[in-house]
């Protein structure tokens, strides 16, 4: 087996890289997106290619606050349920025609009813768009939503061309026209995704690569193997067991900062075959399994101490982190108990993960620690996408989750536990979960606000649909000459303002 490994990983770093063009920003990433439409896009990966091929409303800063991009104000009503829009006037897609308002209000009706769109459970209280003139638009919304200015700093904040969506109509994800810093120019699955700079970009003295292209490389060792080699500029994502080597290449920098996201095992509670599983009918067992765990082992194991653990989507120093629930310690008596109140002692749940080291190592480290407390767990290693759509059908027990977080506490519950979620894979459906999500998201009084994501952080504790395991901490790696590289809590690469020497 050891040989087989060794003789793949030779072979994938032998395979041919595209030819440069000078100027090229070559960056290494985790996994190969979804489907390029901001409409249709639901992974990380897709995230990380839109950050330079689709400028959004406005993006998000280090210090968690907003600063424009295609909008250069914003301003909200006294009542909380308008928000008025300023546009730059500058701004053109990449097949040239103009962004106007028009075209802002057009993409943010197709992001809300377009039958495929996923865009429309984050825009549901979205009642109008109105032109008010051909650089300012207004928002009417149902209800005060406190959200929305973090969903429009990203997919749902991007703006594509009309024209061009209605050429290519469902085929646009292959070829897709946005208003950002490059243009989509080729994608090869599985390999790399090339995007050029646009000459009619409003920020030309942003840009000093004539070419960017992303590589999806799950296999951390070989993206950082392609960084030491020079195939590589920058790679996100470095593995936490490198993190030290990074540091002692002169060659190499390593920047780093805490993110939003967070690692959850997500349970299949309703959706298809895997409902099945007695871990979707009996909260018990999900008790008995996160008693066998032990959060701060996993964190050391496979991250070298450099993540977070915790037992909540908001991190432990932000304001909507409930500190009346301290992170549980591993309890093996008690998760046996737990088993035998339920009459299964030796219950067996399967957990996807996707074809990544550290996703690997962790479902691992669950493994063998539920083993000790009698419960079986078979990992499943699998590609990203492939996974997605096992999970889609119902085809799965549990997958261990990433999310790469937003800066709005809605978002990071709501994409995989609202009722209405595309992402919402194991069907949760809590009505007590779901009326404390809605007040949450009408509600704008910060303090106010934190308690109902308290009350939120409690129903999940008891419920239990999804094992929230740790917060991410965001590892870069690039090369010495690269410079302006700034790390943003989103985990996402900017290309505006990185230069080489």
């Amino acid at each position: 087996m050891r040989r087989l490994a060794a003789t793949l990983l030779a072979a994938t770093l032998l395979l041919p890289l595209p030819a440069l063009a000078a100027g090229t920003l070559r960056i290494g990433t985790q996994e190969d997106p979804d489907r390029l439409d901001p409409a249709l896009g639901g992974t990380f990966g897709g995230r990380f290619v839109f950050t330079a091929l689709c400028d959004k409303l406005w993006d998000l800063k280090p210090d968690l606050t907003f600063t424009p991009q295609l909008a250069t104000k914003w301003e909200w009503s006294d009542d909380g349920r308008a928000l008025t829009i300023t546009l730059r006037p500058d701004v053109t897609f990449h097949d040239g025609e103009k962004m106007t308002a028009d075209s802002v209000a057009w993409n943010l009706e197709r992001f809300r009813t377009a039958p495929d769109s996923v865009r429309k459970g984050e825009l549901k209280p979205i009642a109008g768009v109105d032109v008010i003139d051909p650089t300012t638009i207004r928002i009417r919304l149902a209800l005060p939503y406190a959200p929305l200015l973090a969903v429009l700093s990203d997919r749902s904040g991007m703006m594509v061309s009309p024209k061009a969506v209605e050429r290519l109509g469902k085929d646009f994800f292959t070829a897709p026209v946005c208003s950002g810093p490059y243009k989509f120019t080729e994608r090869v699955a599985q390999d790399h995704i090339t995007l050029d700079r646009y000459a009619g970009y409003r920020d030309q003295a942003a840009l000093h690569f004539d070419r960017v292209i992303i590589r999806p490389t799950p296999n951390a060792t070989i993206r950082l193997t392609n960084l030491q080699g020079g195939q590589l500029d920058i790679l996100q994502d470095l593995s936490p067991p490198d993190a030290a080597k990074v540091k002692a290449d002169p060659k190499l920098k390593l920047a780093t900062i805490t993110g939003l996201g967070y690692a959850a095992l997500n349970i299949n509670i309703a959706n298809g075959a895997g409902a099945t599983s007695p871990f979707a009918r009996d909260k018990r067992l999900r008790a008995a399994l996160e008693a066998a765990i032990d959060r701060n082992i996993i964190n050391q194991v496979a991250m070298e101490g450099l993540f977070t653990p915790n037992n909540q989507t908001e991190a432990p120093a932000s304001p909507y982190h409930n500190t009346a629930l301290p992170l549980p310690p591993r309890d093996l008596p008690r998760a046996r108990a737990l088993l035998k109140e339920t009459g299964i002692e030796h219950p067996t749940i399967e957990i996807k993960v996707q074809n990544a080291p550290r996703d690997q190592q962790v479902a691992e480290v669950i493994q063998s620690m539920a083993a000790e407390a009698g419960i079986t767990v078979k990992v499943a290693v699998g590609e990203s996408n492939a996974n997605i759509e096992a999970m889609n059908r119902g085809d799965y027990t549990a997958h261990l989750n990433n999310w790469s977080g937003r800066a709005d506490p809605d978002a990071n519950l709501s994409v995989y536990l609202a009722c209405d979620s595309f992402q919402n894979w194991g069907k949760y459906c809590g009505p007590d979960f779901n009326k404390a999500l809605e007040a949450g998201r009408a509600e704008t009084n910060q303090a106010k606000r934190a308690a109902i994501y308290h009350q939120i952080a409690s129903i999940l504790a008891e419920d239990r649909p999804m094992l929230f395991l740790y917060n991410v901490t965001w590892l870069f790696a690039h090369s010495a000459t690269l410079k302006g590289f700034t790390p943003i809590p989103d985990g996402l690469i900017r290309v505006q303002g990185l230069t080489m020497d």
